[in-house]
């Protein structure tokens, strides 16, 4: 399947056994503590973003069979959250926190750090997730507040 889907280079396989999943990749990539698996495919430098700075970073999705479920790329613009506000798939976030500007990775996000799964979300089923993310900035944020209107500002 992961051929038919155009999968990427090094893409890890998934073994299904009943509810049980065996990822299957080669021994460059690394897992947390957390079950978090990830691929450097190129070091950045500088300074892993902190809770409440802006990241700006484009990003492929990919499902277990490798086929691309949504990209910055396509979208035409680099996609930009603050870390720490539970904006992302808690997985993501923990994958980028430990990227440096310039960083290219895979990040192999198990269920358990995934998203919520039910009838009232976009995700049916407890699967694994594949990312290849691109970490594009890191910018400082601060509130401002005027009069009574009160935003986070990133420089």
């Amino acid at each position: 399947m992961q051929k038919l889907n155009n999968a990427p280079p090094d893409f890890p396989s998934f073994v299904r056994e009943g509810f049980d999943v065996k990822v299957v990749a080669n021994e460059k990539y690394l897992t947390t503590d957390t079950g978090l698996i990830y691929l450097d495919i190129v070091e950045g430098k500088g300074d892993c973003p902190k809770d409440g700075q802006q990241v700006i970073f484009h990003y492929t999705g990919y499902n277990e069979s490798g086929r691309r479920v949504d990209s910055s790329y396509q979208q035409g613009q680099p996609a930009k959250t603050r870390i720490g506000i539970k904006g992302m798939i808690p997985g993501f976030e923990e994958g980028i926190k430990s990227m440096k500007p310039g960083g290219k990775r895979r990040i192999v996000v198990p269920p358990e750090l995934g998203p919520p799964v039910g009838p009232s979300t976009f995700f049916s089923a407890k699967q694994f997730e594949v990312f290849d993310v691109e970490l594009l900035d890191v910018k400082d944020c601060n509130r401002r507040t005027i009069a009574f209107y009160s935003d986070v500002v990133c420089d």
